[in-house]
């Protein structure tokens, strides 16, 4: 795949919803350890409900990728009204932004949206890399991706590299030591543990690669 048509883009989510209700239950489990244990839930709603929004917001947007998701991202705001969907809608809405004006996404674009979703991320979460958050492996990710595209690689080639780089990053939550939420009241059981949010994180890339990718 070279590019991504704005008809398509629901489709890029829609293998973005499968796999979070695929991977609900064990993002529940991985949750309930540290936090509250609704992470898969609030994902898999999210995410499984975006296609079809982007579907609604289709026609006013007129072939502009970025509008539709912007739309689409604030009305997924109020189907998962928690922390997590909160970080998860802002950033769709500001990947979104980075995208307006755009009737197609190559590799430059897509590395675009992951840079607006990690700022989305960041600005709404108040997180810095290596606190211990979805952030680090989405920042992991947007970075690998821009500088993939940076060197004129291929949409697919884009999306390997922000995959490995955000398997990466979740793997370095391991080793750190959160800041926030119950985790951080519970520090010393987070130790040689993935951080679940940033598990989350990766599985969204992972859903756009799968998409991309053809698997």
């Amino acid at each position: 795949m070279e590019v991504i048509l704005f008809e398509q883009i629901p489709d890029l989510f829609d293998a973005v919803g499968r796999l979070f209700v695929q991977k609900k239950e064990e993002l529940c489990e991985m949750d309930a350890m540290l936090g509250d244990g609704d992470l898969g839930l609030t994902m898999s709603k999210g995410y499984a409900a975006l296609p079809d929004l982007m579907r609604q917001e289709a026609p006013a947007a007129d072939g502009d990728i970025g509008k539709m998701m912007m739309k689409a991202g604030m009305k997924m705001s109020s189907l998962v009204p928690s922390t997590m969907g909160f970080l998860m809608s802002t950033g769709v809405m500001e990947g979104g932004k980075a995208l307006k004006g755009k009737q197609q996404m190559d590799g430059n674009a897509l590395a675009d949206y992951l840079n607006g979703f990690a700022a989305g991320i960041q600005k709404r979460g108040k997180c810095q890399e290596g606190q211990r958050t979805i952030y680090d492996s989405i920042l992991p990710a947007a970075r690998a991706a821009k500088e993939a595209a940076d060197g004129q690689a291929s949409l697919e080639q884009v999306i390997s590299a922000a995959l490995k780089a955000a398997q990466a990053g979740v793997e370095a939550t391991k080793d750190m030591v959160p800041v926030f939420g119950k985790a951080a009241v519970h520090a010393q059981k987070c130790k040689g543990v993935a951080d679940q949010g940033a598990v989350a994180g990766c599985y969204k890339i992972q859903g756009m690669a799968d998409y991309i990718c053809g698997k």
